[in-house]
């Protein structure tokens, strides 16, 4: 299967447990892998046959802009079923990065992989 890559789109959100972490929005990092089948758009060379990442992009950022999840698993799994549910997307890789999170590290995430059918 063919992939679409988009990497650390910024994502703003509201997030976290801690009722600190719940007062403004903070910036998360989204990387991701859609499994798509690109033949159809490569030998159209139009973009209403193709992933269009610059509409996955602006509908993740619009969804994440409008949730209060506590945790980022929860979001993650939300985007993944975003991803089909609206693009058609039969395979997702997503990692959803929380910097500075976590004192000491430069990064905290979680990596889900979605196969639909």
């Amino acid at each position: 299967m063919d992939l679409v890559l988009i990497e650390r789109l910024v994502l703003n959100c509201v997030i976290g447990i801690h009722p600190f972490e719940r007062q403004a929005a903070r910036e998360l990092w989204l990387d991701l892998e859609l499994g798509f089948d690109n033949r159809i758009p490569a030998s159209s060379d139009r973009i209403a046959d193709t992933l269009d990442y610059d509409a996955v992009g602006r509908r993740l950022r619009e969804f994440a802009a409008g949730t209060t999840f506590e945790l980022i698993e929860s979001l993650a799994e939300a985007c993944a079923s975003l991803l089909h549910r609206e693009f058609g997307v039969r395979r997702v890789r997503l990692t959803l990065w929380k910097p500075a999170a976590v004192d000491f590290a430069a990064n905290v995430g979680v990596r889900i992989e979605r196969h639909f059918a």
